[in-house]
């Protein structure tokens, strides 16, 4: 009896695991990685004009998702309301969408900095942003994820790459993947600008 009762854990366990893991696997919408080597991005290095930071994406089932890229940003540890910058699209004519997307900046050492976004297909026109110029700043700029493919699940909000200002004598890394982390680097640089990405099933209202 008490093998029986024994064997009959395994399957049910067993049942739970694979369970689990098809549920995972149906979860997964788009999946995301750095492209810092793109021509993209040698552009914007070889003519000087900015700050490039390129994806590879990929929306599975893009018929029927929604996908939301926007960057906040946080002057001296308080964010700003609205978005400095705002990309949404979706439902797709075609079922898997995939291409370059990303965020830039044009002047980004200046008074007249311009910002914008794009995704495969989509972009918005650059816009002027109002930013204080300042001297002896420290300045950095980080991918939040790596080269290897990151698969997104629907609803799952992550950051993707961070640029950061200070008029400290260092600036410290940051790991962007920690929410301490994330919060101690708003609170300590004088401003910081997240972009970030949201696959939904419909467009929503990020304010």
């Amino acid at each position: 009896m008490k093998k029986n009762y024994f064997i009959l854990s395994v399957i049910i366990l067993s049942s739970l695991i694979l369970s689990s893991g098809c549920s995972n696997s149906s979860n997964k919408v788009a999946t995301i990685s750095v492209n810092s080597d793109s021509e993209y991005v040698k552009t914007f290095e070889d003519l000087n004009i900015g700050i490039l930071y390129d994806f590879n994406f990929k929306l599975l089932n893009a018929d029927k998702r929604w996908v939301n890229l926007w960057v906040e940003r946080y002057n001296d540890g308080k964010k700003v309301s609205q978005p400095l910058a705002q990309l949404s699209y979706g439902n797709s004519p075609i079922e898997v969408d995939e291409g370059h997307l990303g965020f830039g900046m044009i002047n980004p050492n200046s008074e007249d900095t311009f910002v914008f976004l794009y995704g495969p297909s989509v972009s918005t026109q650059p816009s002027i942003i109002e930013k204080e110029s300042k001297t002896d700043m420290f300045i950095a700029r980080d991918y939040a994820i790596g080269d290897e493919e990151v698969e997104l699940e629907l609803g799952e909000t992550i950051i993707l790459a961070a640029y950061r200002e200070t008029g400290s004598n260092s600036i410290s890394t940051v790991d962007l993947q920690d929410e301490e982390s994330v919060n101690r680097m708003i609170k300590q640089d004088d401003m910081v600008l997240l972009l970030k990405l949201k696959v939904d099933e419909e467009n929503v209202n990020l304010n």
